[in-house]
């Protein structure tokens, strides 16, 4: 054998050799990665997608560089953009939330809110926290509601157990209130400790009888823990106006169907509204059933469309006294999200908030109920500026839902309707749900809420109030179609009461 062949022979097999390690070494780290990757538990991604799942990082990073020519831009996606879901991101983990070079939001659509600083902030010693607001004065057992930024509506059925754990521990931690949703009250909305706002939906689930109708021993139940501190009535909300809730059958659990009071594996349709109720006197009545068997303060949520039925509720109130008034109502926005609604409703059925919150606001304050009920604006609400826009149109507090699924770490990856929510939220797939750890998510959940109401606090103060509540219309102004922005105030002209102060 020649000396060449006998080189050439000892290279092949030095490179034999070393393929053979590389390729050993290549299996070794991606089995490190994997193990790494599903005991670690801040990523649900990777969690969930060992090894797979870090791929998203990697495009997510490189997106930054080039989805100027391959990605959309940061203020175009819905029906929330980038922009959005980032601040809700950065919020929940606690990192730097200043931007650097220069705003990409364009001010020029019609529509579009800006606040009016003030030459004279207020100072950071001047500043002084949202105090408690009170709610339902004359039921047996007011609320002092500590929060302006607070939890809106999600069931347990839409969500996962530690989807609802997460959310009950954070909530706790931070001190805003969460909302039941209209799947009933669940041990884990009571193992957190937070304040709770119990739901009753069209279908009454937690609190019905074998007919469907409100069963009282049950509602007292519920009202005796000393976390439940309000009842919502929901007559409909804005994703699906005039449609009840929907839950497919597959997420219909032995456990939720026992907590709702139904059949396991078979869809949980709600009624299209409460058969009982069909005018303003038996709404009223309900509302005052409700609050004397629980004690609780007792208001409803609806996204509004046609608005006499307003007029009707109101004058009913002035002739029956204003203790017989709801203590709060939830005003939703029709662009509000849900689990699971026909494309027709979420798209096309009922008001914008940007129309029904100020025409809500202005009828309380027509009919001298402005101080007696408690007004809460819900709807894609997720970021300080949109919750301070609501405040200067008038709402004591703001609800938000998916800004706190962003905070558990959703990828609006659009699966809410199936049983394959990629990060655990809203799935009962155990494979899934082990990605979303709920000692972990809680803290992202505090951190939010609290970052939320201190970014609020930024905008009333750049606008020379001392807290959010103070801020009026006249602080907004909203671009028109001609480029000039007006006054909100101008907008929506103050409304005389025809009535004595309550």
């Amino acid at each position: 054998m020649s000396e060449t062949l006998e080189t050439t022979l000892f290279v092949m097999q030095v490179l034999a050799v070393l393929f053979v390690f590389v390729v050993g070494a290549g299996i070794l780290v991606i089995i490190v990665m994997y193990i790494v990757d599903k005991t670690q538990t801040t990523q649900t991604v990777r969690r969930n997608f060992p090894v797979v799942g870090r791929f998203r990082y990697v495009f997510e990073h490189l997106g930054e560089f080039f989805r100027q020519y391959f990605f959309s831009l940061d203020r175009e996606e819905m029906p929330f953009n980038r922009a959005q879901r980032s601040w809700a991101y950065r919020a929940s983990k606690g990192v730097d939330s200043t931007i650097a070079f220069g705003s990409t939001l364009n001010l020029s659509p019609c529509g579009t809110p800006i606040f009016v600083n003030c030459p004279y902030p207020t100072l950071e010693e001047d500043a002084v926290p949202s105090a408690p607001v009170t709610i339902g004065p004359y039921a047996r057992e007011p609320y002092d509601a500590k929060s302006v930024f607070n939890l809106s509506g999600m069931s347990y059925g839409a969500i996962s157990k530690p989807a609802v754990l997460a959310l009950s521990n954070g909530s706790r931690m931070a001190g805003n209130w969460m909302n039941t949703g209209e799947g009933g009250l669940s041990p884990w909305h009571l193992e957190g400790g937070a304040d709770i706002v119990f739901q009753i939906g069209t279908a009454k689930y937690g609190v019905r009888d074998e007919h469907g109708k409100l069963d009282d021993d049950k509602l007292r139940a519920v009202a005796a823990h000393d976390t439940v501190k309000m009842i919502e009535l929901k007559l409909s909300q804005g994703a699906k106006p005039g449609k009840g809730g929907i839950l497919p059958g597959e997420k219909v659990t032995e456990e939720i169907a026992g907590i709702r009071g139904i059949s396991a594996g078979a869809d949980s349709i709600s009624p299209n509204r409460h058969p009982e109720i069909d005018s303003a006197s038996d709404l009223l009545d309900m509302i005052a059933h409700i609050r004397d068997v629980s004690g609780l303060p007792t208001g409803f949520k609806a996204v509004i469309g046609a608005y006499g039925w307003l007029d009707e509720l109101f004058t009913e109130i002035r002739e029956r006294g204003i203790e017989s008034a709801p203590d709060f109502i939830t005003v939703d926005s029709s662009d509000g999200g849900t689990g699971a609604a026909p494309m027709s409703l979420m798209d096309n059925v009922g008001l914008p908030l940007k129309e029904s919150l100020p025409l809500v606001v202005d009828k309380l304050t027509e009919y001298g109920l402005r101080d007696r009920v408690k007004v809460v604006a819900s709807g894609k609400l997720i970021n300080p500026a949109e919750a301070a826009w609501a405040l200067c149109l008038g709402a004591d507090f703001i609800n938000s839902a998916r800004g706190f699924m962003f905070a558990l770490g959703c990828i609006q990856a659009l699966q809410c309707n199936k049983n394959t929510c990629p990060t655990g939220i809203t799935t009962h797939d155990k494979k899934l749900q082990r990605g979303l750890v709920p000692e972990d998510k809680a803290e992202r959940v505090r951190r939010y809420s609290e970052t939320m109401r201190k970014e609020i606090g930024v905008i009333a103060h750049s606008c020379g109030v001392p807290e959010p509540r103070r801020l009026k219309r006249y602080h907004c102004r909203i671009v028109q179609e001609d480029g000039r922005s007006v006054p909100l105030d101008e907008l929506y002209p103050e409304v005389q009461s025809a009535y004595e102060a309550a």
